[in-house]
């Protein structure tokens, strides 16, 4: 497990925009937190580090469910908050796009827990008394623990 502060909304952008310049064709990143912990905002920054176009806006897809944008690798974002379990996301074929060519951004992924590869990067924001923001990074097994070590060690480069 490694913790990230984030002190400001610049430095939640740097960090998405990190994880979306590391990110690897099947990649599994599931983001867990309050509502309001910037979610997101990660999301919409991974999507810049992934080179969507500016002019394709990241939404929450709350209500969707899942959106589609394409950059350097396809961005599957998807929001299981009105999913119940892992029923409802196999009932809907999400998990499917945990093994296809692009990155794969879940909000609220505890509901589909099991069905989530082991090789994925966990991500639980919370919001501090300051207004940064929290992050617990648990990297699975895979590459993460190794890329988060390189963001760390360039912190200075992305922060």
């Amino acid at each position: 497990m490694k913790t990230i502060l984030l002190k400001t909304l610049a430095d939640t952008l740097a960090f998405g925009r990190f994880l979306g310049q590391v990110a690897q064709s099947g990649d599994v990143i599931c983001l867990d937190g309050d509502l309001g912990a910037g979610k997101t905002t990660l999301t919409q920054a991974i999507a810049q580090g992934l080179e969507v176009p500016a002019n394709d806006y990241v939404t929450s897809p709350s209500f969707a469910i899942f959106h589609e944008y394409q950059g350097r690798l396809p961005l599957y974002h998807m929001d299981f908050y009105r999913l119940a379990d892992a029923a409802d996301v196999q009932d809907l074929g999400l998990d499917e796009y945990f093994f296809l060519a692009g990155l794969t951004v879940l909000e609220w992924c505890e509901r589909a827990e099991d069905l989530v590869p082991a090789t994925r990067l966990k991500i639980n924001m919370t919001i501090e008394l300051d207004e940064s923001r929290r992050l617990i990074c648990d990297p699975g097994v895979g590459v993460w623990q190794e890329r988060l070590e390189i963001f760390e060690v360039s912190m200075q480069k992305y922060l």
